[in-house]
């Protein structure tokens, strides 16, 4: 019997799983959308790239690889093992395969595996005494093991469901490999009691992949502060000697710690470890209300739906805070909270709280009556057949232009683009759409009750709308995302020239200007533009470079020969000057 009482009342009818056919095609339909068709975009993913590419390019073995550059700039954060990873793609992929499409390809094996890992960390926690339904009377509980399956399920679909996660999750940037990770270092914590190799091995992954990435001190705080929760547990399973369920060891906080230790220690040989603590209102121009209002917004869309199941979950399982399915999620998803608010990289920071707070979200749903389930399924179906219907009618827009309202509004977004009919995505949006009206008369249907139900429609409507947008959308977003028309209309300046010198370019301009116009460029090491190579006629520069010093420009060797600007950007620009013949 648990020690104290659980509001989980649960049936055994009501915990079969979900077919596992459905769940491997609802992760795929989410995963494979957005592989093919586009290039990298800004400006994260560009950037990630290009150190990727540069790596895959090197051959001074492996200082390089030890110190990524881009046009002799380090990454931003520091991180080595994503670009380890992309540049190893590149490397191994068939010559058939574009490398940015290998890199793609590696990164959405890293979002399938912390799919996996979220579901059998909940698994796990699922399994514990104290997250166990209420024993009937007379028998028909939901038992143990099904209990746990149905929940580790819609843990699984509240995460696909949360909508932060459908751009940052299909990069190829750092954050996506954190994300790996943090989905790791939860399972093993999760797991240790029952699988102490597999776990280990997954404690050892998660905290030193988490150093290599660039958030060792996110690592650190998640491994000290699972420490103290499995000492704390093991000395509450300690007392209770009336139950046999598999119990942390008391060497386990130790080998958390000693896991963290090692990655830490790491992360400083390597130069990785470095404080960048940036609070609300400290920046020039950023008044701290309007930070804090910023925040919560990202906060309030990032996390949906996830975050008000999170909130019923600690307020129904309030006298088991302490639990191990309560508090180990709860302290997954405070610490990258807290690293929202106290760096620059909020959303990316925000991300790895996803898998702890779809964690939650999961354990509210055998807490909830049947009218507040009816809520939930009336809400996600208008919200997600609505942006169904407005993706679908800006996509009529963009093909006929009718409506006019619309297509005026695609002209002024996305200037210069011009759309062309594919019958391949239309087919996939199709069968997309079909599918989604058959999700929705199945919930609408009378079937049996399944746990899982409440998150289908969430799961279900995330994916779809990702899928229409990467089909119907995707030239489209290709070309608003994409810095290929600058450097295009570059290039087309240019012409065929042996090098072009570069002067304080941001990383992404310098990666995509390698990537789409495959510039050999020479940075001007000197800090001075008279400096430059004579065999270098052009020069590109950063408008917020000029009036800087050590930036200034001798206009009697150079002209300015034009200003380029993405054309969904009204301040992203580049200055393009030429050489003055003596």
């Amino acid at each position: 019997m648990n020690a104290q009482p659980t509001p989980a009342i649960v049936a055994q009818s009501a915990v079969r799983r979900l077919p596992r056919l459905a769940l491997l095609l609802l992760c795929a339909a989410y995963l494979m959308p957005g592989l093919l068709g586009r290039g990298p975009w800004k400006s994260a993913d560009i950037t990630s790239y290009g150190y990727m590419a540069a790596l895959a390019r090197s051959t001074e073995g492996l200082a390089r690889w030890l110190d990524p550059l881009l046009l002799g700039l380090r990454p931003e954060p520091p991180a080595l093992l994503p670009y380890w990873i992309g540049a190893a793609a590149i490397k191994i992929a068939p010559s058939w395969v574009h490398p940015d499409l290998a890199v793609r390809i590696a990164f959405a094996l890293l979002l399938w595996g912390a799919f996996t890992a979220t579901w059998y960390a909940v698994y796990h926690l699922a399994r514990t005494p104290n997250a166990q339904p209420v024993a009937f009377a007379f028998g028909g509980e939901a038992q143990p093991t099904d209990y746990a399956l149905a929940i580790a399920d819609g843990a699984l679909l509240a995460l696909i469901a949360c909508l932060g996660l459908a751009q940052l999750g299909h990069e190829t940037t750092p954050a996506l490999a954190q994300l790996f990770f943090i989905a790791h270092l939860f399972y093993g914590v999760a797991a240790l009691p029952y699988h102490r190799l597999g776990a280990t091995l997954a404690l050892c992954v998660g905290a030193l992949g988490l150093s290599l990435s660039g958030a060792p001190s996110v690592g650190l705080g998640l491994a000290a502060g699972a420490a103290l929760l499995v000492a704390l547990d093991h000395r509450r399973e300690t007392a209770n000697t009336s139950s046999d369920e598999p119990r942390y060891r008391a060497t386990a906080s130790f080998e958390i710690a000693g896991v963290a230790l090692i990655a830490i220690a790491v992360a400083v040989a390597l130069g990785l470890w470095r404080w960048q603590i940036a609070l609300p209102g400290q920046q020039e121009g950023h008044p701290l209300s309007a930070d804090l209002r910023s925040q919560a917004k990202l906060l309030l869309w990032f996390t949906w739906p996830a975050w008000p199941l999170a909130l019923w979950t600690l307020w129904r399982w309030r006298r088991q805070l302490t639990a191990r399915h309560v508090m180990l999620p709860l302290w997954f998803a405070l610490v990258p909270l807290a690293a929202t608010w106290t760096t620059d990289f909020s959303d990316r920071s925000l991300l790895l709280a996803l898998p702890a707070l779809a964690t939650l979200a999961a354990f509210a749903l055998p807490t909830f009556r049947r009218s507040a389930s009816a809520l939930i399924d009336w809400f996600t179906l208008l919200f997600f057949s609505g942006m169904a219907f407005i993706i679908w009618g800006y996509w009529i827009a963009m093909q006929t232009g009718v409506p006019p309202k619309m297509a005026a509004s695609i002209t002024r977004l996305v200037p210069g683009f011009v759309p062309a009919f594919s019958w391949l995505n239309f087919g996939f949006a199709i069968a997309a759409t079909l599918a989604w009206c058959w999700l929705v008369r199945w919930r609408t249907g009378r079937h049996r009750a399944a746990l899982w139900k409440t998150l289908v429609l969430p799961g279900g409507g995330a994916a779809l709308c990702w899928l229409l947008g990467t089909t119907l959308w995707l030239p489209a977003l290709d070309h608003a995302l994409s810095y290929a028309p600058q450097v295009r209309a570059i290039a087309d300046r240019i012409g065929a020239t042996p090098c072009v010198s570069a002067l304080a370019l941001t990383r992404p301009h310098i990666a995509a200007l390698q990537y789409h116009g495959h510039f050999n460029l020479k940075p001007l090491t000197t800090g001075t533009a008279d400096a430059a190579d004579a065999a270098c006629p052009w020069l590109l520069v950063s408008p917020e470079a000029l009036g800087q010093p050590g930036t200034a420009i001798d206009f009697g060797r150079w002209r300015l020969a034009g200003t380029f600007r993405r054309p969904t950007s009204a301040s992203d620009d580049i200055f393009l000057y030429q050489r003055i013949a003596p």
